[in-house]
């Protein structure tokens, strides 16, 4: 079983290799990379079956000792991500096809190199190999960025590349400093170290310092909304499900092992995570374009997850944990929308939309599905999300946090309403917008029907995943199992 964990390193970077050796036939292409992405999720789905219950699989690539191999482990919370990541890989590479997005020869190597960099930052248990996977993860991004985006796309690189390479820069000098402080890297052997020595809790602090940059927490967060909306809307939902979630992930897992959830950073964390529910959500109140919505709901909502980590309890992590999977589809059906929106009507910007309820039906149902689910209505799995979140503030009686909380997903439902009511409600402004125009087919709606009918059957049906986030908050508050697992000791 543990020979599984490479897999999804190395069966996309096969693929991308393989891509950049065929000929241009678009449909053998696709076929390759469609393949190469169910594999992952195949493997994922083992992984998740394996780990359901607090497994944790094993493998030092190379069979090299401890102390130089490269270590992957899977336990509960990194098996679901890789499996729920996957998902949405394909759902995006099945929409590429249906916009045109993987017409040019690039997208869908770089697509596959990107997914596989996330991948590995799941299943690593290296500080150092995290930062070398995020990097594999970034530099393809880089490129995306800019391939049949908008206008403004050339500035909005400048700030996305310039703001990531001074997170990695951060991140790989914290990472440094936890060397020279404790003598490893290794996440298993860092258990605990941030509240038993004083320098690896500051060491600790600049990794977390950088992650925060690429989450986009309040106040880090400008970078994200002033270049994710110039992108193509299939990148952005290709971004939304990997990047920042890795960076989320990533700041979980460094402060549960390395901190043990420490009480003392808990106002720290709730502060940020109320300002970045807040901020967000008035940033997507008043923004003009579908992307741009979403983009300032990316930060608003990975508030909700930060305050599930801040509580530091079992039902508070289960929370988290359960909100982020749920999370990752629903935007990504909302981004695959704004796809379908832009691929048919030539823009997603709302005043120059309208009458596409009567139009496409399916894609009207794909949306209004993923954001009743986003704002937290029942019976979708967001509302179940975020009365987990709620329930646990509750427990610990941060009556602040659930006031916050219940009100952004109130301006969280009027920013949908507003959505609604500019794209898919009244009549088609006249004349209608130049440019290329595509077949709302089922390449095009498919995914985010999919995805939006996963947001619906996880609410009323969600007791499967809300098995595996218990699973994995109970590894995160008692790392032990984890730690003897990738240690051996």
């Amino acid at each position: 079983m543990s020979t599984l964990l490479v897999l999804p390193v190395a069966v996309p970077l096969l693929a991308a290799g393989l891509l950049l050796a065929l000929p241009r036939r678009p449909a053998l292409r696709r076929g390759v990379a469609l393949a190469g992405t169910a594999a992952v999720l195949a493997v994922g789905v083992v992984l998740l079956a394996t780990t359901r219950d607090g497994a944790v699989p094993v493998l030092r690539v190379g069979d090299w000792p401890a102390v130089v191999a490269i270590t992957l482990a899977a336990d509960p919370l990194s098996a679901l991500l890789v499996t729920v990541t996957a998902a949405v890989v394909l759902a995006c590479l099945v929409a590429a096809g249906g916009t045109g997005d993987d017409r040019d020869p690039a997208f869908l190597p770089l697509a596959l190199v990107l997914s596989a960099g996330a991948y590995g930052a799941f299943l690593t248990t290296d500080l150092f190999n995290l930062f070398v996977l995020i990097e594999v993860m970034l530099v393809p991004s880089y490129v995306l960025l800019g391939l049949a985006g908008g206008p403004g796309r050339a500035g909005a690189g400048r700030v996305y590349v310039a703001t990531n390479l001074l997170g990695s820069t951060i991140l790989l000098t914290g990472v440094g400093l936890l060397y020279g402080v404790t003598g490893t890297v290794g996440l298993a052997d860092l258990a605990g170290a941030g509240r038993q020595v004083p320098a690896a809790a500051v060491a600790g602090g600049v990794v977390l310092l950088a992650l925060a940059l690429k989450c986009a927490f309040v106040p880090l967060h400008d970078w994200l909304p002033r270049t994710y909306p110039t992108a193509s809307p299939v990148v952005v939902a290709l971004f939304s499900g990997l990047l920042t979630k890795v960076g989320l992930y990533a700041v979980i897992r460094v402060y549960a092992v390395l901190y043990g959830g420490d009480p003392a950073y808990h106002p720290l964390l709730v502060a940020v995570a109320l300002a970045s529910m807040v901020v967000g959500v008035l940033g997507a109140v008043g923004a003009g374009s579908m992307r741009r919505v979403l983009a300032f709901h990316m930060v608003s909502q990975i508030g909700y997850v930060l305050l599930g980590l801040a509580l530091f309890t079992a039902a508070s992590l289960a929370a988290a944990i359960f909100y982020l999977a749920q999370y990752v589809l629903v935007k990504a059906a909302l981004f695959l929308c704004a796809a379908v929106v832009r691929a048919s009507r030539g823009t997603d910007r709302l005043s120059r939309l309208g009458g596409l309820a009567a139009a496409r039906p399916l894609l009207a149902l794909a949306f209004g599905a993923a954001a009743l689910s986003l704002a937290g209505l029942p019976p979708f799995a967001g509302f179940l999300a975020k009365f987990l979140v709620l329930r646990a503030a509750d427990d610990v009686g941060d009556r602040l946090a659930m006031t916050v909380a219940i009100l952004v997903s109130l301006v969280t439902l009027l920013s949908m309403l507003k959505i609604w009511g500019a794209v898919f409600w009244g009549e088609p402004p006249r004349p209608a917008v130049p440019g290329r125009r595509a077949r709302a087919g089922a390449a095009l709606v498919g995914p985010p029907l999919a995805l939006s009918a996963c947001a619906l059957l996880l609410g009323p049906l969600g007791g499967p995943l809300l098995h595996v986030a218990d699973e994995a908050a109970a590894g995160l508050l008692e790392p032990a199992g984890y730690v003897r697992a990738v240690t051996g000791r």
